[in-house]
């Protein structure tokens, strides 16, 4: 990974795996299960991030879901994101990402802009913007559906079209916007999910 700013990310991510209590790594393992199991079957996985408005949570953890994927050498994983509606992706969970160390482009303005999500110079970048969980945009059948908000795991009790459904919620940095801890709490919440996404992928036995 040339992009030397996210390759210091990363370092540091791998060494806070420790942080992740025990009752958080047994929900992760499930995704790992889920992941070692598809690609053995498969040759593939693909998993959609869920959260109510697919503004924050659910777009940090498509993201560095993808990003670990390629950093350890997992291939045909394919991260999505949606939400049980469609807002819009939130500045400052762009900024976050920025400041990790990806090379965020807006390529749309407007009410639900699109972004460019770039992590290493011989990826696709990743298309970032809100969405429901079932959009076209994403797969439509055999993911696994990942809950990252409890008000998203209640009020999307069942995917038909899911293989499996896994609920690893995080607390909303929404709730500090327009406050003078937001920055902080973006950028908490933005390496909280990257850190586990890592430990997901770290345990794949490739």
């Amino acid at each position: 990974m040339e992009n030397k700013q996210l390759k210091k990310y990363i370092d540091e991510l791998k060494t806070e795996f420790g942080q992740i209590p025990l009752e958080r790594k047994t929900l992760l393992e499930q995704l790992t299960a889920f992941l070692q199991d598809n690609l053995q079957e498969k040759g593939k996985a693909d998993l959609i991030l869920i959260c109510t408005h697919n503004s924050r949570r659910s777009h940090f953890a498509q993201v560095w879901a993808q990003i670990a994927a390629f950093y350890y050498g997992i291939k045909n994983v394919y991260a999505y994101s949606g939400g049980t509606e469609s807002t819009a992706m939130y500045h400052m969970a762009a900024h976050a990402l920025k400041k990790a160390g990806l090379e965020i482009k807006k390529l749309s303005e407007g009410a639900n802009p699109v972004y460019s999500i770039k992590y290493d110079v011989d990826q696709p970048a990743i298309i970032g913007f809100s969405k429901t969980y079932h959009d076209s945009f994403n797969v439509q059948n055999g993911f696994a559906a990942i809950m990252t908000c409890s008000h998203a795991d209640a009020n999307c009790p069942f995917i038909p079209t899911a293989a499996k459904r896994i609920s690893i919620p995080y607390d909303d940095p929404k709730e500090y916007d327009n406050t003078a801890k937001q920055e902080v709490k973006y950028d908490e919440r933005c390496r909280d999910i990257a850190r586990e996404m890592f430990y997901v992928f770290s345990i794949i036995k490739n």
